[in-house]
This record gives structure tokens, C-alpha cells and sequence, in this order.
């Protein structure tokens, strides 16, 4: 595996991108929330990114593509990026609180850090562990709100295993997408790569939809609303999103890239204040700063392999 470059003003612009639409598309998923089943939602939410993408990339899938020559690896990543990743997180959503969900994707660190050093051959160090550390306790300064107290009132229901799997899920699909095997003309075209990856992963997200119909049937409550908001899933979370995190985590590597995505509860916290009329609080500085200090202290210097 070639090693990870230094985080640049650039990569660390690409990496703040995802956590800021992720956190939207967190919101937006609770909103929806009592109007559509969350595994159909995310199915709705794909199929639209496809059919986005599809006058972009429509040559990925032609007979004599690359992409067939290389199919298991794209329908491990569909089912890990489109099948599974945001299937896991709308469900726990639905069982589990805002304040539990968040608590529990805020090991993303620990998982790709493990997940590196057990399968990928790289050897996490001191630095890298003092980074998570930081990061994580950022992290929990915002869903405690300033108070310790609150975090001992949590309780794990079935949502927090959905997200402990979504998590997981996710650092697997970060570590592969580090894993120069891909067919370079593929990996090249960031819109063929992206639609090789939902070609699959929709295989494996409308099987799941079959599935919770068969066991569970509901409607689907249409209303403007609802299309605003599958709209901004499809594009935001998905099209962009899934680009600027591809890119910076090939350029910074899946444990450097994983801490930017702990900015996520934080950018989610703020935009829950702005929706409720409250302004941000001190804590919320704080855990800014330790949250990007914990970036700043795992990338200082390169890592050695």
C-alpha cells in the first residue's frame, strides 16, 4: 500500500466537506423520519444519486468495461458504501436517540486505527492513538452539552448497534478505497468510479428494501418536503460528499481522514442550535478545538510503513 501523503490546506478543505453534508443528511433523516421507511430511504436516496451520475459515467457499464473484469471488489464496496453504511445509520434512528448515535459513530477513529493495524498492515502510532483521544473527547464535550453527567444517563438500545455496524462498515470501505486495486482508467473518472460502486451497491440496497417491505409494509408520505429532501440526500450527502471523501482519503490516508469525519456530531450540534434559535455555547469552541486537535496531532508528520 503506497503511504499517505501530509495533509495539505487542500485535502483538509476536500475532508471538511463530507462531515458538513453528513450532518445535514443526519438532520434531514430525522425529519423524514415518520415518513418513510429508513431502509426504502435510503434505497430512494441512491437510486436518485444514480440517475444523476448516470449521463456522466453511463460508459463504466457498458459490456466491455473494466468494471466486469473487477466486480467482486465494486460489489464489496456497493454493499459497504451504498448498501449498508446508511441503511444501518436511518435505522438506528429510528430506536435509538440523537445523543446515542452520534456518542457511538464517534469510535470511528478506534475502528479504522484497529482495522489497520489487524488487516491492512499499517502500524498505528502513539500519535495516532493521542489524536483519537482528543478527537473523541471533543466529541463527547458536544453530546454531553458541558456536562459529564449527561453521558452517564445514556443507555445502548438496538440503534447503537446499528451504528456500531454502520461504523464499521465505513472503515472497512475507507481502508479499500486506500487499496490501489481498482482499474486505473476507473479510478481515474471520479463520476465512473462513483456510479461502478452505486451500480452494485443498489443491488444490494433494493434486496434490503425487499426485505423490510416483505417483513413490514408502510406508506410512503409524499409531500414537497420529502422529494426537497431526497434531492439533497442524493446530491449532497451522496454525489458530493462521497467524491470529496474518496479524494482526501487517498491523498491523507483512512485513520487521518477519519478524524475529520468526527467533525460531524459537531457541525450536527450546530445546525440543531440554528434550527432551535440557540446560539452556540463556549463547549462548542472547545470541542472544536480539541477535535481538530486531535487532526492536527495524528498528521503532524508522515507515518512510516
Amino acid at each position: 500500500m503506497s503511504a499517505p501523503g501530509p495533509l495539505t490546506p487542500r485535502t483538509a478543505g476536500l475532508l471538511l466537506i463530507p462531515p458538513v453534508l453528513w450532518a445535514g443528511n443526519a438532520v434531514v433523516g430525522r425529519l423524514v423520519n415518520e415518513s418513510i421507511p429508513p431502509i426504502t430511504l435510503n434505497f430512494l436516496r441512491w437510486l436518485l444519486a444514480f440517475l444523476f451520475l448516470l449521463p456522466l459515467a453511463w460508459p463504466v457499464l457498458r459490456p466491455g468495461s473494466e468494471l466486469w473484469g473487477h466486480w467482486k471488489r465494486f460489489a464489496l464496496l456497493g454493499l459497504l458504501a451504498v448498501g449498508a453504511y446508511n441503511s444501518f445509520q436511518y435505522l438506528a434512528l429510528q430506536t435509538s436517540t440523537p445523543i446515542n448515535v452520534t456518542l457511538v459513530a464517534s469510535s470511528a477513529p478506534i475502528f479504522m486505527l484497529v482495522m489497520g493495524t489487524l488487516f491492512f498492515g499499517q502500524r498505528a502510532q502513539t500519535r495516532q492513538w493521542i489524536g483519537a483521544a482528543l478527537s473523541v473527547l471533543g466529541v463527547l464535550l458536544v453530546l454531553s452539552r458541558g456536562d459529564w453527567n449527561t453521558l452517564v444517563q445514556v443507555r445502548l438500545v438496538i440503534g447503537d448497534i446499528y451504528v456500531l455496524c454502520a461504523t464499521a462498515a465505513w472503515a472497512w470501505y475507507s481502508w479499500l478505497l486506500s487499496q490501489p486495486k481498482d482499474p486505473p482508467a476507473i479510478r481515474a473518472n471520479w463520476a465512473q468510479y462513483l456510479l461502478a460502486q452505486m451500480a452494485f451497491g443498489l443491488v444490494w440496497a433494493g434486496g434490503f428494501t425487499w426485505v423490510e417491505w416483505s417483513v413490514q409494509p408502510r406508506e410512503i408520505v409524499w409531500s414537497s418536503g420529502m422529494v426537497a429532501a431526497l434531492v439533497f440526500v442524493a446530491v449532497g450527502p451522496s454525489l458530493l460528499a462521497y467524491r470529496s471523501w474518496g479524494l482526501g482519503v487517498q491523498r491523507a490516508g483512512p485513520s487521518t481522514a477519519a478524524f475529520f469525519a468526527n467533525l460531524t456530531p459537531l457541525f450536527a450540534a450546530l445546525l440543531s442550535s440554528v434550527m432551535l434559535g440557540e446560539l452556540p455555547r463556549i463547549y462548542h469552541l472547545l470541542a472544536f478545538v480539541l477535535i481538530v486537535g486531535g487532526i492536527v496531532v495524528s498528521s503532524s508528520r508522515r507515518p512510516t510503513s
